[in-house]
């Protein structure tokens, strides 16, 4: 008996470290935890996917709650753009819990995980060495909903000015992240930050914070079908979102003092390596 207090100590302790690590690297990233914590969950606690990702989905809420709130404090986030295109990511977060997950098995999602996180990928390398955007003009859309802001770069030490383009292209990008959360459980950061970053042109900090602020939202019109099939699993969830928390508070405290361009490598970094271990996981590989 004791044996079996100890080693469920361990798992939990396990599950709570790894979910810190993960609160890092997504508030950092702005991709909510959930491409560090869903692979962890599987690959080295042997949980089926699906709880991994009822666990995770959950776990992003706490992300949001946690980095989101800071960011908006210190003005980065932008909160016009966030409340915009989240409708589009809320009906995909939908439609992507209820509709197409019961229909995927666990090495499809897997295997689509990886795909999204690599090919992800290619529109970041090629803006590395990119401290901010420039020559963008805001389009007629931005205009009109005034997206365009400012905010304070603790690093560069002055308020960078930036404007808005992309909006029709943005919010396709958002359904789809949308989509994505819904079926993967990772609050679809991945594809929110690219749509900010690579359709709307915006500088990698406001990426991120309005990212963190977004996948709250979306992971919550998710959770909500999770629940209902019995996927959240307590012992799971109470640990994840207690270090995705902590970490969360840490990983904004980093973000700040990081170059926007430090930050796109870090978001590399991680999706790389995700990646390549969703899809090998996929295939019967690992």
């Amino acid at each position: 008996m004791l044996g079996q207090h100890i080693s469920s100590l361990k798992f939990i302790l396990e599950i709570f470290g790894a979910s810190l690590l993960g609160g890092v690297i997504g508030s950092i990233a702005g991709v909510g935890g959930g491409v560090v914590i869903v692979p962890v969950l599987i690959l080295f606690m042997g949980l089926p996917i699906l709880d991994a990702i009822g666990a995770s989905i959950v776990s992003v809420i706490a992300t949001s709650s946690g980095a989101g709130s800071v960011y908006v404090r210190d003005r980065i986030t932008n909160i016009r753009i966030a409340m915009f295109l989240e409708i589009a990511t809320a009906l995909g977060a939908i439609i992507g819990a209820a509709v197409l997950a019961p229909l995927l098995p666990g090495n499809v999602l897997a295997i689509l995980f990886g795909l999204v996180l690599l090919t992800s990928l290619i529109p970041i390398f090629k803006k590395f060495g990119e401290e901010l955007p420039v020559g963008v003009v805001d389009d007629k859309m931005a205009a009109f909903l005034r997206l365009n802001s400012s905010y304070y770069d603790k690093r560069m030490g002055r308020e960078v000015e930036y404007q808005v383009t992309g909006i029709p292209a943005a919010s396709g990008w958002m359904f789809a992240a949308g989509i994505i959360s819904g079926l993967l459980g990772i609050g679809a950061g991945v594809l929110k930050v690219l749509a900010h970053e690579i359709a709307m042109k915006v500088p990698s900090k406001v990426s991120t914070a309005t990212s963190n602020f977004m996948i709250g939202v979306t992971a919550a019109a998710a959770a909500g079908v999770y629940l209902h099939r019995g996927l959240v699993l307590p012992y799971v969830v109470v640990p994840v979102s207690c270090g995705v928390l902590l970490g969360a508070f840490f990983g904004t405290k980093l973000m700040e003092k990081m170059s926007n361009n430090l930050i796109r490598q870090v978001f590399a970094v991680v999706l790389l390596a995700i990646g390549i271990q969703m899809l090998l996981r996929g295939f019967g590989l690992l």
